[in-house]
């Protein structure tokens, strides 16, 4: 390997590293708000739903799309929530294009003979995917204030009377509520996918909107005010992650969002890696999708101090976070023999320690949001640290999927907006063997994934010619993430 190849190297891979240290000191920094804010008890105004003329009529909005395994179970639960039928409608936008449509139908007309003012909403075609359904539902809604839920949450019987009361201050525009997860010990995978999205429903949306940051409507499990959906633009369906979108056009527009971290809507997760995959690609593409389209409005915005535009850039680069990780790891090895071959460039592998310092402080933040919902015994906390290490391998394991996505968002590459299947899995006794949405094709990153798997068992080995171990434990943990990714995708098939 020649010298300037060596420097080229070394230069891609230290920016790299430096830029997933940015991103950990801003996780750190979400941290310490979140801490802050957990002392604070802070009161605000509230509608008082005892006095009927403080009631709003609200709007529930549930876009579904071929969700025959749910449907049932999606229909009871909304049917016993809690609010004033007389002020309350709920619209089924049923994009579907298979048999749960009859059965859909039925249901909804049992339930509209109980009293209850339920449509069941059909389109033509799906142009705008799901920001699509839900702009046509709003043309038609009665209600002042729009709940959205996907077709696999299951919000508590008094959720609206939890959320809605906030709306009473006129600047908040979105009342968020934290994910639950209803099946988060059915396996590894789930397990991993909790962990993920505890930390981001505790530290990071707690975090920023503690300091007045930008925070994100998560798509579902949220509750807007209809005025600031039309004021912020309305519904856009050209990014894969339209809840970001119209998230930020409206924070933007000054319109204020409360985060609900003791309100928690239970759900459930992808079972089956492919389900993740399509999953973990819409939510990175789209997140690297609304950068592109929107990341120039927070840096030029008048209305925003620096640290909030700070946040809201880290934030928009969140997914992209994965192209660092990935870049890393696959230039780990060059490195290896870059420092056994130029002994003058030593000096260099002093840059890698940024990355264990780097993971040294998602250890630290990411227990203090694994204790809050999962306790703080010593028990608890070596279980964390088993978790920890298992959802880093994992994590690593997915950075190509994610990588191509990332790129294919920063690039403009469009693609259409492909749905998470559900699977009404509640106990490890269910299956999800014969679900007729789970596609038999086999990831063409696959080929790629098993050659990282053979490609990183070469890095362990060099370790023992080169008698250098310093990135061994590294290694090892993108070998067993690689050859989960794999294994899993290989076998994960209906």
């Amino acid at each position: 390997m020649g010298l300037a190849i060596a420097y080229i190297i070394i230069a891609i891979y230290s920016i790299a590293l430096v830029l997933i240290f940015f991103y950990s000191l801003a996780q750190l920094n979400l941290l310490i708000n979140y801490l802050g804010y957990k002392r604070r008890n802070e009161e605000a105004p509230k509608f008082n739903l005892l006095d009927p003329k403080e009631i709003p009529f609200v709007t529930i909005q549930l876009p579904i799309y071929n969700e025959e395994y749910v449907m049932e179970r999606l229909l009871d639960n909304i049917a016993k929530i809690e609010y004033p039928k007389s002020k309350l409608e709920i619209q089924v936008l049923d994009d579907s294009t298979d048999d749960s449509v009859v059965e859909t139908a039925r249901r909804v007309q049992e339930l509209q003979e109980t009293g209850l003012d339920i449509q069941h909403i059909r389109r033509e075609n799906r142009q705008g995917f799901k920001a699509g359904a839900l702009k046509e539902g709003l043309e038609i809604a009665k209600g002042d204030f729009i709940a959205i839920f996907d077709a696999d949450f299951l919000p508590e019987a008094d959720w609206l009377k939890k959320t809605v009361p906030y709306f009473k201050d006129e600047e908040i525009g979105v009342v968020q509520t934290r994910w639950g997860h209803i099946n988060r010990d059915y396996s590894t995978l789930t397990r991993i996918q909790a962990f993920a999205l505890d930390a981001h429903f505790t530290l990071e949306q707690v975090g920023r909107n503690s300091k007045g940051h930008f925070i994100n409507f998560n798509g579902t499990a949220g509750i807007w005010r209809k005025q600031c959906i039309f004021d912020a633009g309305n519904w856009e369906g050209d990014t894969l992650t339209e809840d970001l979108d119209l998230s930020y056009r409206a924070q933007l527009k000054n319109w204020k969002f409360k985060y609900l971290e003791d309100v928690e809507t239970p759900a459930e997760l992808p079972v089956v890696i492919s389900a993740a995959r399509s999953q973990q690609f819409r939510w990175n593409k789209g997140g690297a999708e609304n950068f592109r389209k929107t990341v120039l409005s927070v840096i030029t915005a008048k209305n925003i101090p620096f640290k909030t535009k700070f946040h809201g850039v880290m934030h928009l680069l969140n997914s992209s976070m994965f192209l660092c990780v990935f870049t890393v790891a696959l230039l780990s090895i060059p490195m290896l023999y870059i420092k056994n071959t130029y002994g003058h460039l030593g000096w260099v592998f002093e840059v890698t320690s940024f990355f264990i310092l780097s993971t040294i402080i998602l250890f630290v933040c990411y227990w203090f949001t694994y204790k809050s919902i999962q306790g703080s015994s010593f028990d608890n906390f070596v279980d964390y640290i088993k978790l920890f290490f298992t959802f880093f391998s994992v994590a690593l394991g997915f950075s190509l999927h994610n990588t191509v996505a990332v790129l294919e968002g920063h690039l403009g590459k469009r693609s259409e907006f492909v749905r998470t299947p559900k699977f009404n899995i509640n106990s490890i006794k269910d299956t999800w063997k014969g679900n007729k949405y789970l596609t038999n094709k086999l990831s063409p990153n696959m080929i790629l994934e098993f050659a990282l798997m053979i490609y990183f068992l070469f890095g362990m080995y060099s370790a023992i010619p080169l008698n250098d171990y310093g990135l061994f434990p590294f290694h090892l943990m993108l070998f067993l993430g690689f050859g989960f990714v794999f294994f899993k995708s290989l076998t994960s098939k209906a």
